[in-house]
């Protein structure tokens, strides 16, 4: 197929687009660069930089090209950074992505591929979170996302749209040879920070309470790696054909780590120490947040690759080996 992959120069994007492509399908690359990295795309790969909600740029787009299907990764998603300026969040996620599927329906194009999220469910009653639990976003992130997936049933049901939802947990990982990985400013995600921490390029890793009702106090995550990620996305394709088809899928290896199990991990793949500063917990925080992917492996045959937190680090440390700047182009 040929695929618009709307934020490919990203951190999931970048990686799905390498797997696009080792599939044998064509990716072009659709970005804005606010958050992406243009050294993320490989220079065989089509780079298309445009904003997402400007329609007069998709128009052009659709109109030259003869894609078989759009993947969205193209979203905003720093919690915190949604709560104090939520405009921002629901210009983006919601206006932006209303402006691409129109136009991508308007010129034809009636496969489409979302990327979402667990803060869709906000904090669960129950674990492991299977697809059919209850959604209550206590986020703008959570919520935007939320939105488009109920306009994306709306548009399934009423104009024959077929789609693929993934709410996934947290994203983990780099690619297994080194050349590409997480380079986020301002970057959240705590295995590269303690990485870095590790690396002596921060003080310490901030860890946010140790009071939980977990094994050893600290937050349950479940860390998926994101070439499994990208492999599921694509194994989705094959089941769009009908029109209306409308498919939600929760992505995670099931298995929950806790902050302490990573900056372990972390330690052992780097024979470094994690300096560590502990606070307070943070507001929103759940305890514990996993993933039941039994739907997902049952209908796309997809199963995680990487299944240890260790075997996850170990690629993140390659990359941050071989790039201890990152992209360097920021």
């Amino acid at each position: 197929m040929k695929v618009l992959v709307a934020g490919g120069a990203g951190y999931i994007g970048s990686h799905c687009v390498r797997q696009l492509t080792a599939a044998g399908h064509e990716p072009v690359v659709l970005d804005n660069l606010a958050y992406g990295h243009r050294s993320a795309v490989p220079a065989n790969v089509r780079f298309l930089e445009a904003n997402l909600g400007d329609t007069v740029a998709l128009d052009r787009i659709f109109a030259a090209e003869k894609f078989d299907l759009v993947m969205h990764f193209a979203a905003f998603c720093y919690v915190g950074e949604s709560v104090k300026a939520p405009m921002k969040y629901y210009i983006n996620n919601c206006s932006a992505t209303y402006a691409l599927l129109e136009t991508m329906m308007r010129h034809g194009v009636m496969k489409f591929v979302f990327s979402s999220t667990c803060a869709t469910f906000g904090v669960p009653a129950k674990l492991p979170l299977t697809e059919d639990m209850p959604q209550a976003p206590i986020n703008p992130y959570g919520q935007t996302k939320l939105d488009v997936e109920n306009a994306l049933k709306a548009l399934a049901h009423g104009q024959g749209l077929s789609f693929a939802t993934f709410r996934y947990f947290n994203a983990a990982g780099a690619a297994e040879d080194g050349s590409i990985g997480e380079d986020h400013d301002p970057e959240t995600h705590l295995i590269p920070l303690a990485i870095w921490a590790a690396q002596g390029k921060r003080p310490a890793l901030e860890v946010f309470g140790t009071d939980y009702p977990t094994p050893d106090g600290t937050c349950l995550r479940d860390y998926v790696h994101v070439d499994d990620l990208s492999r599921a996305h694509i194994a989705a394709f094959d089941r769009l054909a009908q029109p209306g088809t409308a498919l939600f899928y929760n992505l995670g290896t099931g298995q929950p780590t806790s902050v302490l199990e990573v900056i372990k991990a972390v330690e052992k793949v780097t024979g470094l120490k994690v300096p560590v500063k502990y606070s307070p917990r943070r507001e929103g925080d759940p305890p514990a947040l996993y993933a039941n992917s039994a739907k997902a492996q049952a209908d796309l045959g997809w199963k995680p690759k990487f299944m240890t937190i260790g075997s996850i680090v170990e690629t993140a440390w390659r990359w941050h080996k071989a790039k201890p700047g990152g992209y360097g182009d920021r």
